[in-house]
């Protein structure tokens, strides 16, 4: 098991220890709960109801309607006129190769 040392704001470690009593744990028990809990809800896929979807298509339209449309030759132009930039130093093709295996 690894250790990690944290500061905390006082208010913090009051508000957690107070939780922690609460649920009659240790502040470490309960620390990591709350960290364990906070990773998982990232992982979680969140159901969207009809409407709530129907409202992300409403937005996504209204979006497309406010930009507009151009024909391809101004993408093009557009494109070129850009300026160029370099990749970042830890972009190497290898790494590129796995994102793109990764996302396959």
């Amino acid at each position: 098991m690894s250790h990690v040392t944290l500061q905390l704001p006082e208010t913090l470690h009051h508000q957690l220890a107070s939780h922690a009593q609460r649920e009659g744990v240790s502040l470490q028990q309960y620390i990591l709960y709350a960290l364990t809990r906070q990773l998982a809800h990232t992982y979680t896929v969140h159901v969207i109801s009809e409407e709530g979807v129907a409202q992300q298509q409403a937005q996504f339209a209204a979006l497309l309607e406010e930009l507009g449309s151009a024909p391809p030759a101004a993408l093009t132009a557009a494109l070129a006129a850009r300026e160029p930039s370099a990749p970042e130093p830890e972009l190497t093709p290898d790494v590129v190769t796995q994102l793109h295996a990764h996302l396959a």
